[in-house]
């Protein structure tokens, strides 16, 4: 679902090269590592919004869109081309006739269809539900008000139509791990969560909980001479101190970094050559639930911003390992306002604004935190003395980081601290402050402002780039002002590789996130992973 980066593109976007042989090599285990957890929450990746579950997704699933690193941008997977009508609301997808299932269907349009009715099938309350919503129809059929998607039309087995909303870039929402395509042929959907099955260049061969799951070559993929490996072990690491370890004894091939490892591998010279650094598009936050009396006032939530020095926990503690956030658009977007300055470190304002919404002698909340260095209980801790500076008491709910995902959409927090998904298409990032996105999907802290949605719906129905950017460059500013969360940082993502890795890219999106069917092992590798 990730297209593999080029010497050439490497180089034009200034991240760091990996040594390349002269061609590709087929064979080989990769120990491919799953840094977010020490479980994955389901292997029925639909129902999942974790990033902890992509690692199997990407494995194992396919979807209709896939994203280009390279050129930042959504590109057809499962169709060859498509027909658009005159107003850009009308598909008609022509889809890969080699395309197969693991259990053996031939990939037709009845799979996708069946996919986005179960993906909005309300009894299942989905968290992709709000990214199929944009196809005409599935708001009446996720509403239970409707049997049927209207939008969606099978011309026959290889020709499906689906009408959108209106004339937006569908990729964006329909290359999401959570719209991927399942098969319409199995009777008992509870063993998705048991033995997934999907269209991707690897198979599903087993599950350890609490360790790894093991996938193996598919042989009837439909790229053509790929995957290059014969396996993948995607092994649960959520300790950065065990994957340290385990890199450095050549047990994994990949180890995302956190802070403190990003500082000691450029200091290295076995290790600094061989780290591929990209700007993702996330945003670290606190989010304020609006039910939790205090967070209703946006007075409270601004003098939250002002009383926390931002720069200088990305300083101290995230080691300048990501870029003090402003709003909710990363710098990267192209309706971030580089003239909309960012909240200032000002303890003073902040009690004048806690004192003016009543709350001069503060006030006390828990936030909800999984383990994580960079945006979990070592960052709450770090603010915890600068709200104290201003009345605010502020205590850690430790939580595992496959329960944080399930805390946060079914409601059960005060406040959340989290990495979410800010870009790179800024109308997709600010559907989850539209009041009618759901909180199971993205809108976690039930944003619901007039001004907001108005601004945001003219964007939906823009079809000139600039002038639609310019509406979104307005929302996110608004967001800004409204400060439903603390705004904390835009990540900085570090992987480091061993010198026989070929084939990752620099996926902005999430770069622990890669192409495992374009990834390969050179002879230099170890004979463990043969």
């Amino acid at each position: 679902m990730l297209k593999r980066l080029s010497i050439a593109a490497m180089l034009s976007l200034g991240v760091a090269t990996m040594a390349f042989a002269e061609g590709e090599r087929h064979g080989g285990t990769l120990v491919f590592t799953a840094p977010y957890g020490s479980s994955f929450a389901t292997l029925d990746v639909q129902s999942s919004p974790n990033t902890q579950e992509e690692f199997i997704t990407q494995a194992i699933h396919r979807a209709l869109y896939s994203w280009d690193s390279i050129n930042n941008k959504p590109v057809l997977e499962l169709a060859t081309s498509a027909d658009v009508s005159e107003d850009g609301t009308t598909y008609t997808y022509h889809l890969r006739d080699n395309a197969v299932f693991h259990n053996g269907k031939p990939l037709t349009a009845d799979d996708i269809i069946y996919s986005y009715k179960r993906i909005g099938n309300p009894k299942n309350a989905f968290p992709g539900a709000s990214y199929i919503a944009i196809i005409k129809g599935a708001d009446d059929y996720i509403a239970g008000k409707a049997q049927d998607i209207s939008g969606l039309k099978k011309i026959d087995d290889h020709t499906l139509q689906v009408t959108y909303t209106g004339p937006i870039n569908p990729g964006f929402s329909l290359m999401q791990n959570t719209t991927v395509i399942y098969p319409s042929n199995v009777t008992d959907e509870s063993t998705f969560g048991k033995n997934p099955i999907g269209l991707g260049a690897f198979a599903f061969k087993e599950y350890t909980p609490g360790s790894q799951v093991v996938v193996e070559k598919f042989d009837k993929y439909y790229e053509k001479g790929k995957p290059y490996l014969d396996r993948v072990k995607i092994v649960l690491m959520g300790e950065d101190s065990a994957r340290d370890v385990a890199f450095r004894n050549k047990e994994i091939d990949v180890s995302i970094l956190g802070p403190t490892q990003y500082q000691a591998y450029q200091g290295e010279d076995a290790l600094k050559d061989h780290l591929l650094e990209v700007a993702e598009v996330y945003t670290r936050n606190i989010g304020f639930n609006p039910a939790f009396e205090p967070f209703k006032d946006k007075r409270v939530r601004q003098a939250i911003n002002y009383a926390i020095n931002t720069p200088l926990i990305v300083e101290r503690l995230v080691k300048n390992k990501a870029y003090p956030a402003s709003g909710w658009l990363p710098l990267s977007s192209p309706a971030f306002d580089k003239e909309k300055p960012a909240y200032a470190y000002d303890p003073e304002k902040a009690k004048a604004l806690l004192a003016e919404a009543g709350y001069a002698k503060g006030f006390s909340f828990e936030v909800t935190a999984s383990p994580n260095e960079s945006w979990g209980v070592p960052i709450v801790e770090a603010v915890l003395p600068m709200l104290q500076k201003v009345g605010i008491t502020v205590k850690p709910k430790p939580v595992e980081s496959s329960a944080l995902g399930d805390a946060v959409t079914s409601n059960n927090f005060q406040a959340f601290i989290w990495s979410n998904l800010s870009g790179p298409d800024p109308l997709q990032a600010l559907r989850c402050y539209y009041s009618k996105t759901p909180q199971s999907a993205c809108n976690y802290e039930s944003f619901s402002n007039a001004d907001f949605d108005k601004l945001y719906e003219a964007a939906q129905q823009e079809r000139d780039p600039a002038k639609q950017n310019e509406l979104l460059r307005q929302a996110n500013n608004l967001i800004q002002d409204e400060a439903p969360v603390w705004f904390f940082n835009y990540n900085k993502a570090v992987m480091a590789y061993q010198p026989w890795i070929h084939g990752l890219v620099p996926n902005a999106t999430e770069l622990a996130i890669q192409p495992y069917d374009e990834i390969w092992i050179d002879d230099t590798a170890p004979d463990s992973r043969s």
